[in-house]
């Protein structure tokens, strides 16, 4: 039995991995560790996006950031410190992987960890609008 989404509409051709794509993150959502996300627009009308993700815990040893079939992957994970005995733990200390998916001409320009935050910047350059005339051909 064949499954039925939006994406399967005759008029939208090619976004079959857009829609694998959103499946995965659909699977992975889940609420650890909390995030932000910031748009402004430059005066040159550059869209740029600031995702605030709370790593508090982490040090940019224990996350990695990857650009990956047009999304980020954000992973994190801590070392147990042998030795250590917590009276209460109330700080999340565990492994976590959030996945954003970015649109096509989307740029990933860096990541900076402080106080317990990594930020990632990402840019979408103003594109210019683009019409042509197809030509038809007779056969």
């Amino acid at each position: 039995m064949s499954r039925i989404s939006v994406f399967s509409a005759p008029f939208l051709l090619g976004f079959d991995s857009f829609e694998e794509r959103v499946d995965r993150l659909a699977k992975s959502a889940d609420g650890y560790p909390p995030y932000n996300i910031e748009r402004t627009v430059g005066p040159d009308g550059t869209e740029r996006f600031l995702v605030s993700i709370a790593v508090a815990g982490f040090g940019a040893d224990e996350l990695d950031v990857l650009v990956e079939d047009n999304q980020i992957v954000v992973r994190g994970k801590q070392k147990d410190e042998a030795g250590r005995e917590f009276l209460h733990r109330g700080i999340a200390a565990r492994q976590f992987q959030r996945a954003f998916l970015l649109a096509d001409g989307m740029i990933v320009k860096d990541a900076t960890l402080g106080h317990g935050m990594l930020v990632v910047a990402i840019e979408r350059p103003k594109t210019p609008k683009i019409a042509r005339r197809i030509e038809i051909r007779v056969s």
